[in-house]
Formats: structure tokens, C-alpha cells, sequence
């Protein structure tokens, strides 16, 4: 018996309309602002997406051996770099000093940001996986090309747990 008082309660709330007076209509569209029964329509009007997964649930993990768990590397060591954390960022390389004369030219050319493309696909040689992404560094004037090659230690008895994550082993200037 609640279940129905609780329902012919809330259709009769539903049936009710307050009606806004001249005045405050008039106010709020002299503010560029629409007025509630508008507005109420406005939002009646918004397609909801068909997708209505959660925002909070989260997404599946990334496998660390995957493209895209490369690319992460990648956009941490944007970040980094945007930050001027230059020997943060050189951890992200598998040689230190590769990755400090890299850093010299970011610096020298006064590119401090990074923006990834997509990963290509995994590719095997002699022991590690190596992906290719193409990149651009840029500042507020100028952007230039490259491809970043990553490189990780396949699964091989002996290797260490470092050699076996993803990490930055070149960055190519494209023409």
C-alpha cells in the first residue's frame, strides 16, 4: 500500500508546474539566461549516449607487454618533459645518455611539449619487442616530427623485471 501512495504522490508533484512570474522571465532573458520551463525542455531534449557505463567503474587494466601500455611510457615522458623534469624523464630511456643528448636537443630547439599517435603494432626480434610511435614536439611556434621506438625484453629466463617493461630506446627526427 505505501509502494502506491509513494506513486500517486510523486505523479501529483509531477503534474504540478510552477509558473514563473513576467517579471522574473523577463530578467532572465535580459540576462541571456532561459527560463525554467525552457530549460526544462532544453534538457528534456538531450540525447542520453547508449553507452551508460559508469563513469567511477573503472576501465579493464592494460597489459604492461601491450602497445598501448608503451605508449603510456611515452605520454610520461611528455609530461615530464613539459614539467622541465629532465632527469625524470631520462628514466623513461633505456640509455641515460641517450636520453640526456635528446634532452639537449628538446632544450636547444625550445620544444617543450609532446603529442603521441597511435602505437604500431608490437614487432619481434632477437629476444625484445620493439614499438614504433609517431610523435610531434612542439612549443607555441613551432612543431616537429619524430618517431619514438620502444623496446622491451621479451619474457626470457635471465632478464630483469626492467628490462622486461617498456622503455624509450630511440627518438627519430622525421624529415
Amino acid at each position: 500500500m505505501k509502494p502506491i501512495i509513494g506513486l500517486l504522490a510523486l505523479a501529483a508533484l509531477a503534474g504540478c508546474q510552477l509558473q514563473p512570474s513576467q517579471k522574473s522571465d523577463a530578467g532572465n532573458q535580459a540576462a541571456g539566461m532561459a527560463a525554467p520551463a525552457q530549460q526544462a525542455k532544453a534538457i528534456r531534449d538531450v540525447a542520453v549516449p547508449e553507452d551508460r557505463e559508469p563513469l567511477t567503474e573503472p576501465k579493464r587494466p592494460i597489459d604492461p607487454k601491450s602497445a598501448e601500455a608503451a605508449g603510456q611510457v611515452v605520454q610520461h615522458y611528455g609530461a615530464l618533459i613539459e614539467q622541465e623534469r629532465w632527469a625524470d624523464a631520462a628514466n623513461s630511456w633505456g640509455d641515460p645518455g641517450a636520453a640526456t643528448a635528446f634532452a639537449r636537443q628538446l632544450q636547444s630547439r625550445g620544444l617543450n611539449h609532446l603529442e603521441i599517435g597511435k602505437p604500431g603494432e608490437p614487432e619481434g626480434a632477437a629476444g625484445s619487442i620493439y614499438v614504433s610511435m609517431p610523435v610531434a614536439f612542439y612549443s607555441s611556434d613551432k612543431r616537429a616530427a619524430a618517431d619514438v621506438t620502444l623496446r622491451r625484453v621479451n619474457d626470457v629466463p635471465g632478464s630483469t623485471e626492467a628490462q622486461r617493461r617498456w622503455h624509450i630506446e630511440r627518438i627519430e627526427w622525421k624529415a
